[in-house]
């Protein structure tokens, strides 16, 4: 039985950013984690990657060749991929026996509500190899600044977990950089519980391009009701205590927490002693102005 991801999300959501400090975090936890890029426009990774599908085929040589824009390209990759499958079983033959896995798929929405090439790759998956899989549905979290918006990722929120029928969480990534963008109209649990929704109303009819649109969005804010399934967990990725949070959700979802009780209890105890170091973003700037700041630091320590 394999546990793992599927990571998806408009672009811009942090999905690269998210599988990157996820497999670190996993591994400082003891789990020996495989990140498998699905994304044949992600050109730079910054993590190690098990499995890559440029290794089948190249976004660049389908748009060259057949005269597609990016768009058409990813879907003309996915439907290759999809007539492809056993490249990708066999390549995942030798990490199912001892690896959690993450899947690193596209940002293009349109795969993961509308058309079902993606969601054949990720079913093929499932009944053939027997993997427990949780969509992690990323939305950056500045779109509840904007109501409009955030019924947009709402809706879009519903219809993929609606389309891909896999135990699902919704998550609010950058949520440390929420307030970058303007106050919020209400607290952040009223976007994070999805709460009454006509409360939007008033804020919407503020804006004059959401004003004449005010009876499609109230028609689209019941449907969300309605349905009752839309919720969001937050996630700041470079602290311990909100990714810790998350994977718990994660292991109850697919069942990963009920394979090893006693294990997923031991791993748990490893972060709650001590502060862990782990490395998000691996990239030079970064981890040039980190050693700048923590020169700083040792100074006026030593002022002291």
């Amino acid at each position: 039985m394999v546990f793992g991801q599927v990571v998806i999300g408009p672009p811009g959501s942090g999905k690269t950013t998210y599988c990157n400090g996820m497999s670190q975090f996993l591994s400082l936890l003891g789990r020996k984690v495989a990140v498998v890029n699905l994304d044949p426009a992600n050109d730079a990774l910054p993590y190690e990657c098990a499995i890559n599908i440029e290794a089948l085929i190249k976004l660049s040589d389908v748009m060259a060749e057949h005269s597609l824009g990016p768009n058409g390209g990813l879907v003309y990759c996915m439907d290759y991929l999809e007539k492809n499958i056993d490249w990708l079983e066999e390549k995942l033959k030798p990490l199912i026996e001892d690896h959690y896995l993450l899947f690193d798929f596209p940002g293009q929405v349109e795969l993961f509500f509308l058309h079902s090439n993606a969601r054949s790759v990720i079913n093929k998956l499932i009944k053939k190899m027997d993997l427990r899989l949780t969509a992690i549905h990323l939305i950056d979290a500045h779109l509840c600044c904007d109501p409009g918006k955030y019924v947009s990722a709402l809706l879009l929120s519903l219809s993929t977990m609606l389309h891909l029928e896999l135990p699902h969480i919704n998550v609010l990534s950058k949520i440390d950089l929420i307030e970058n963008y303007g106050n919020l109209g209400f607290n952040l649990d009223f976007y994070t519980d999805v709460q009454d929704l006509s409360y939007l109303q008033y804020h919407l009819e503020q804006d004059p391009r959401s004003a004449k649109y005010r009876k499609l969005t109230k028609e689209l804010c019941d449907v969300i009701d309605d349905f009752g399934l839309v919720n969001f967990s937050t996630l700041d990725i470079q602290d311990k205590e909100s990714v810790g949070n998350l994977v718990k959700l994660i292991d109850k979802s697919n069942g990963y927490i009920f394979s090893s009780i006693d294990s997923s209890a031991v791993e748990f105890s490893k972060i709650a002693a001590a502060p862990l170091d782990w490395d998000y973003y691996r990239t030079a700037e970064v981890q040039e102005k980190y050693m700048k700041d923590d020169e700083f630091v040792q100074q006026t320590s030593r002022m002291q």
